[in-house]
């Protein structure tokens, strides 16, 4: 068995339960997990077989739980699916973490279909893999000619349907295709197109246009497809977004920092009032935050409490200071804030602006701000 996490940080590399069984009983099998590092919030796993070459294997999954053993967080989930026996089977499942107050991310089923000119009369001595990418991840690498649907043949051409089922990916953006074999032999593909199985739009078009000329001494070929167009359907044949790169640019262009909020322990250091923030960088500021959703309270701001906050907003550079207040309202509004960490995905960067002082003694326009400047940076 093999567990990818996915989480705000990034993803996990897959891990393997092998001798990592912590308690075993009748039906259920207990493991306990180290991950080398922070991944932030999980919001996917995917779980597979890793089967070895001419072994057979078979799971009957029914339920999986989760729980972290610092924060004693926990996720539960009914899953009662087969893992398919074949060897080019497609053995991964995946389904998204569910957290309280946020909106959990949805298991699509992709269609993927695949026109060429040879692969069919060349399925049995080559082993093909498609890892799609898009703005929530990818699926990893599935199996491409292990279940065929809708198999069209020409006299020049052929294509086929392969179906994926993953965690929605939001924007995709590019397919990684995977082609090695036991012999020599050549593939002619000419393009891959995806969309949801639910809906005839979009469709992303990925142009290969490539004979790949597979050498069973050499090591697999791997290629990187970016998306070529994407066909919207808007009463034209081929509907080409010139905006869907634009997208795309932008939403890499997005920087996530996770915020940590610090009220101080004494007596009447909570606030029930909007807290707002913004961060200044040498290249460029945010707009205004409201710091509303925990990811850790219901009722954030409490005495003593730590509230993590995470945020996307375009590249600033490094921090040099952030404008932090409230807006006065509530019946208890007045807040000591002890510090603030502001944590830069992009560059693995930490920032730490200490405050150690009640926000309620300046007022601006009904609000209540600081400027505070960062007092250290850790790597």
């Amino acid at each position: 068995l093999v567990i990818v996490f996915y989480g705000s940080n990034g993803k996990s590399n897959p891990v393997s339960m092998e001798n990592k069984v912590e308690h075993q009983a009748k039906n259920e099998i207990t493991y306990d997990i180290h991950l080398p590092s922070d991944l932030g919030t999980l919001y996917k796993v995917r779980l597979g077989l890793r089967i070895l070459e001419n072994s057979i294997s078979n799971l009957s999954l029914h339920h999986v739980k989760m729980q972290n053993t610092s924060t004693l967080d926990t996720f539960s989930l009914s899953i009662n699916k087969m893992f398919p026996l074949s060897l080019n089977a497609d053995r991964w499942i995946e389904f998204p973490i569910e957290w309280p107050l946020k909106e959990a991310l949805s298991v699509v089923t992709y269609h993927l279909t695949v026109f060429s000119r040879n692969i069919l009369s060349e399925r049995n001595l080559v082993h093909m893999t498609a890892c799609i990418y898009g703005t929530h991840g990818d699926t990893g690498d599935r199996p491409l000619l292990w279940s065929l649907q809708n198999v069209q043949q020409g006299e020049d051409n052929e294509s086929f349907l392969v179906i994926v089922d993953a965690v929605e990916l939001g924007g995709v953006d590019k397919v990684v295709l995977s082609i090695s074999s036991k012999t020599d032999c050549k593939l002619d593909i000419k393009n891959l197109h995806l969309k949801e199985a639910v809906k005839e739009h979009p469709v992303y078009v990925f142009e290969v246009n490539e004979t790949f000329s597979v050498d069973a001494n050499k090591p697999e070929i791997q290629r990187e497809i970016p998306v070529s167009f994407v066909i919207r359907g808007d009463n034209q044949k081929n509907d080409i977004d010139n905006n869907f790169h634009q997208e795309i640019s932008q939403e890499r262009n997005l920087t996530e920092y996770t915020i940590k909020v610090y009220t101080g322990d004494k007596r009447g250091a909570g606030t029930d009032a909007n807290v707002h923030i913004t961060l200044f960088g040498n290249e460029d500021k945010s707009e205004v935050f409201q710091l509303s959703q925990s990811l850790e309270h219901q009722d954030p701001f409490e005495r003593g409490k730590v509230d993590t906050f995470k945020i996307k907003t375009k590249k600033l550079g490094s921090l040099h200071s952030i404008e932090i207040g409230h807006d006065g309202k509530g019946f208890a509004s007045g807040w000591f804030l002890e510090k603030v960490e502001i944590t830069d995905a992009s560059r693995n960067l930490v920032y730490c602006f200490s405050c150690n002082r009640s926000v309620d003694q300046h007022h601006f326009g009904g609000g209540v701000f600081f400027l505070i400047r960062t007092s250290s940076n850790l790597f």
